[in-house]
């Protein structure tokens, strides 16, 4: 039996032969080639493989203000916490902070490159006279040293699991109020939740108004799952939770 070919199906057969080809090469495809959209979202919190968890190619570039602060930072830094202090951490707050701006001033009143509110930097510079005493939040030294040191004064009046969780409840201390995160503890423990471990734990329980816990948990995710990453991979040394 003979079968007729006429040509006028031909660009029917090549049009169906390209969608397959396109068909089989997509199914070859692993999973993270499909992901084109790069807007931030918050990923779940795994601090030993959060490399791999937000992928090397969402690594943002530090900013070239901040260089300039960089030596500084981490004499700072080494001062107060010692040489193993997690530098990229600390560039990290930072950057959400004040993005390295020393006369960067908030709608509310934080000032400088740490955003210290004046009340907090008038009680805090006379904990610490000899480093903090002349009390200049517009001066980059002074304001490094009063991040440094405040991190430090909150990082002793906290308790948790390992020193990653330890550190998401200092820097949410650092933006919402020590008392706070007593108060967020205390419910997470009334609710079943686990009072030692911030993410996924901690962070789900307060009573703050909506607005500022939304704020409060977005400052610590940002500094601990981005950009204490991008300031490990420019070279600033270690970060505490990767």
């Amino acid at each position: 039996m003979r079968i007729k070919f006429s040509l006028a199906y031909l660009p029917l057969i090549l049009f169906s032969l390209v969608c397959l080809g396109f068909l089989l090469l997509s199914s070859c495809l692993p999973a993270s080639a499909s992901i084109t959209d790069k807007s931030d979202h918050v990923v779940a919190f795994e601090p030993t493989f959060i490399a791999k968890t937000i992928g090397a190619d969402r690594f943002e570039h530090a900013p070239v203000e901040a260089r300039q602060y960089q030596r500084l930072l981490r004499r700072s830094a080494h001062a107060y916490w010692g040489l193993d202090a997690p530098i990229a951490t600390m560039a990290g707050q930072v950057h959400q902070e004040s993005r390295w701006q020393p006369d960067a001033k908030s709608p509310v009143g934080a000032e400088g490159l740490a955003q210290f509110m004046p009340t907090t930097s008038d009680w805090f510079s006379t904990l610490y006279p000899d480093a903090l005493g002349d009390n200049q939040p517009f001066h980059p030294g002074w304001a490094l040293r009063a991040l440094v040191l405040y991190d430090h004064w909150l990082y002793q009046r906290v308790t948790a699991a390992d020193n990653c969780q330890r550190w998401a409840l200092t820097l949410s201390a650092y933006n919402g109020g020590l008392g706070w995160v007593y108060r967020d503890k205390q419910l997470a423990s009334a609710k079943g939740a686990d009072p030692l471990v911030w993410f996924n734990s901690i962070e789900h329980h307060s009573r703050r108004a909506d607005w500022a816990r939304r704020e409060n948990r977005t400052y610590v995710r940002n500094i601990l799952t981005r950009w204490e990453l991008m300031y490990a991979a420019a070279g600033w040394g270690a970060g505490i939770c990767h």
